[in-house]
């Protein structure tokens, strides 16, 4: 493989399986060659979505493994559920993190589905270039790996590499599908709504209707032209720092000694504060100041490895890009140490 040891990646698979929690537990836990950000299974859509992050290496092993369990345990032709899909592990995309190439994530991608097809014989999109998910979900695809008959059980998987985005559901209470379909329209890039803006309409059991949103041109439609407090706590980059901050605390506990011992409880508790941040320009900003402040501490403490320092560099410069321009003045000393410990000019 050709990407370089420090080359950092997010990925978030979606498993066709969000109501056995024993499947969705066992999916995730056999990810730990990498860090699992967060879990969120959807009964409804009988859907689990994995965050994961860590060096390509070890994202790539963490992803095999998982989609080894998911495609033993779930068997898509018993599968119900308001989501379109393809297969067991049904969309794996893989997202450069920090100053990681979209190329790199592109060779991730053919690197895991080549492994998926030859090891676990299930069959490969690879989608973003070539061919979207929406065509290969509506039946106008091709399978670049295997084929083409499915996987008996398992489908096939859809492999690809993009730009983070940030996806989110809304319920509307008291409208109907019609109704929000025309919402759906009136955001949708597609139909002329707004930049970087897809949108889709589900139908949920018992009655409520869920506008399911994706931003994926967070550079012309910001999470905060849609978003509101909903979003705090659920932050990629304060994630990152938070699972960095935990790793440091498990390698202090295991190196032992008091000191060591004493700076993990501290590790843990900050990580608890980082996995909740708000979304506050103030809030971030902090944020972005304490994932940058944690590099020196595991340095020093001598459990600070190149994945936990891609983390926190990845996790603290994202969250210096969210500050807006009209409030920098605001924090133009804060900003400015920011950008002499992050190694930029004050004021980029």
């Amino acid at each position: 493989m050709n990407w370089v040891g420090d080359s950092l990646f997010e990925s978030v698979p979606n498993f066709s399986e969000g109501r056995d929690g024993e499947t969705v537990a066992a999916t995730a836990g056999a990810a730990r060659a990498a860090h699992v950000l967060d879990v969120d299974a959807d009964p409804d859509h009988n859907r689990a979505v994995i965050s994961l992050a860590g060096l390509g290496p070890n994202l790539l092993e963490a992803l095999v493994a998982s989609v080894r369990v998911a495609i033993g345990r779930i068997d898509v032709r018993r599968h119900q559920g308001v989501h379109p899909r393809v297969g067991a592990a049904d969309v794996l995309p893989i997202v450069p993190l920090g100053p990681t190439p979209l190329a790199l994530g592109r060779e991730l991608a053919r690197e895991l589905g080549e492994r998926i097809w030859s090891e676990l014989g299930v069959p490969v999109y690879f989608y973003g270039e070539r061919q979207s998910l929406a065509d290969i979900r509506a039946g106008r695809g091709r399978l670049d790996l295997g084929g083409p008959t499915l996987h008996p059980t398992a489908g096939a998987v859809c492999v690809g590499a993009r730009q983070k985005l940030v996806a989110f559901n809304v319920i509307l209470p008291g409208v109907d599908v019609v109704a929000a379909r025309a919402i759906a329209r009136s955001l949708r890039e597609s139909a002329g709504g707004m930049r970087g803006v897809q949108a889709l309409v589900f139908e949920l059991p018992g009655g409520p209707v869920q506008l399911s949103m994706n931003l994926f041109r967070l550079d012309e439609t910001s999470p905060a032209a849609v978003a509101n407090q909903a979003a705090a706590g659920r932050l990629l980059e304060a994630r990152l720092a938070a699972s960095a901050a935990r790793a440091g605390a498990d390698r202090c506990s295991e190196h032992g000694g008091e000191e060591h011992v004493a700076l993990a409880g501290r590790l843990r508790r900050e990580a608890e504060g980082l996995a909740a941040l708000g979304i506050d320009q103030g809030a971030i900003l902090g944020g972005a100041e304490r994932a940058a402040a944690l590099v020196p501490v595991l340095r020093a403490a001598g459990v600070l490895n190149g994945e936990l320092h891609a983390m926190l560099g990845a996790a603290a410069s994202g969250l210096r890009e969210a500050i807006t321009g009209e409030i920098r003045s605001t924090y133009a000393v804060r900003l400015a140490a920011l950008d002499r410990r992050l190694g930029s000019p004050a004021g980029e």
